[in-house]
């Protein structure tokens, strides 16, 4: 029996050990570079319309603590994130004194989570709400260095601070080539907080996001905390178009776009023989619309033929669905064979509800990586099974081998019993 179990145990091993090696080859070493950490700084509204209890039952300030709460939790040891609030210390009324509200509750910087979270747990409901102020501060917390850098700012109302429009803040921000990425989510928005929030990210490339949940808050802001500690996601606005044709060649990266009720977007992409396609696409919903939704991306050919597509769709509440796909391509023994245009087209079905506006569409990401396929020369299998018929004609033969051991032993031990 023991015998037995350790010739188990050791075909097991060997057919572990045989993905094992073919993903991780002999002599390969990581490419490590120095740079600088990334830095994000969470800008928290605190301003009086936070007492407001509708979001699952709960305050919108209770709803943003536990979020803060959760991210603090999960944040990547080596982003450096600072807490910013605004409106959370004047609580007269005198707009020049309510428009100087804004601090740095956290400084921006390696993460104590303790301290972090007794910070975020003084905080009260209490005064005006300063965006445009609270952005130029935060700016300044994140200079210096050459690592990403990301604001994400959670408001449930419009900037109380005028002249000083926050879009145009953004918009200066910009203008300075920092690469500072202002993200904003709205907190059960009306139509001027979201027409607002959205400018403000649209300036700096950023995203926009309307919540009406918790648990929502809290995981759109750890997907941007997390996103501020990958080099290759600053998001650059383009254009889709209406068909393949002339529809904007992109590269690997992170694209912003807008996508229309009952329209489709187009866009395309090289891929080179042995390059695999790695394509997503993320929908947000951000007025009301009616309650089912869906969203198709696809891949065809420049002729038309559909090669991959990656669906969702559901029929409950949703702030925002995602999709991708995954489509390898071929290797080649013709050195100068010519790269394959695959367009991708990005259709949602999203229903506006009664009275809402149609225009601008709803905010598009798509995520576009070009990598080189694992096991260079092969010919592409099946999607999910290491795309190659070697590496399942080899887990098939240790299989064989395997059992072949294993029969010839037990016949081996049933002649010997008899024997004795």
């Amino acid at each position: 029996m023991i015998r037995r179990q350790r010739l188990a145990a050791g075909v097991c091993a060997l057919l572990a050990a045989l993905p094992a090696g073919i993903a991780f080859p002999a002599g390969a070493v990581a490419d490590e570079t120095e740079q600088d950490a990334p830095k994000v700084e969470l800008v928290l509204d605190v301003s009086g319309s936070m007492r407001a209890k509708d979001i699952d039952g709960g305050s919108r300030m209770a709803a943003a603590k536990q979020a803060f709460n959760e991210v603090l939790d999960a944040t990547p040891e080596e982003v450096r994130l600072g807490i910013r609030t605004l409106g959370a210390n004047y609580r007269g009324n005198d707009s020049k004194e309510g428009c100087k509200d804004t601090e740095q509750l956290y400084p921006v910087g390696p993460l104590d989570r303790t301290e972090a979270k007794t910070a975020v747990a003084t905080l009260s409901p209490t005064g005006w709400t300063p965006i445009g102020p609270a952005l130029l501060k935060a700016a300044d917390d994140l200079n210096g260095g050459t690592g990403t850098r990301r604001i994400v700012l959670i408001s449930d109302g419009e900037d109380t601070c005028q002249p000083l429009d926050p879009c145009e803040v953004a918009r200066e921000i910009a203008a300075k080539g920092i690469g500072l990425t202002i993200d904003t989510l709205g907190l059960v928005p009306d139509a001027k907080t979201r027409d607002q929030l959205s400018c403000i990210a649209d300036a700096t490339g950023g995203t926009y996001t309307s919540v009406r949940h918790k648990e929502e808050l809290s995981d759109r802001v750890g997907q941007l905390v997390d996103r501020a500690a990958d080099p290759v996601v600053t998001p650059v606005a383009t254009q889709g178009t209406d068909r393949c044709e002339n529809a904007p060649a992109l590269k690997s990266g992170l694209y912003t776009d807008r996508v229309g009720f009952g329209q489709q977007r187009w866009y395309k992409v090289d891929v080179e023989p042995g390059q695999e396609l790695r394509a997503s696409a993320s929908v947000a919903d951000d007025r009301a619309t009616a309650p089912g939704y869906g969203l198709l991306l696809r891949a065809v050919t420049a002729h038309g033929r559909e090669i991959v597509r990656g669906e969702a769709a559901g029929t409950g509440r949703t702030d925002a669905v995602s999709t991708g796909l995954r489509y390898p391509k071929a290797d080649s023994d013709d050195d100068n064979a010519p790269a394959e245009t695959v367009c991708l087209q990005v259709t949602h079905a999203f229903a506006a509800a009664a009275g809402v506006k149609t225009t601008p569409g709803l905010p598009l990401e798509l995520t576009v990586d070009v990598v080189d396929g694992p096991s260079g020369h092969h010919d592409v299998a099946a999607f999910g099974l290491g795309r190659g018929w070697w590496l399942l004609g080899t887990l098939v033969l240790a299989g064989f081998l395997a059992g072949l051991v294993w029969g010839w032993l037990s016949r081996w031990r049933v002649a010997v019993w008899r024997t004795n």
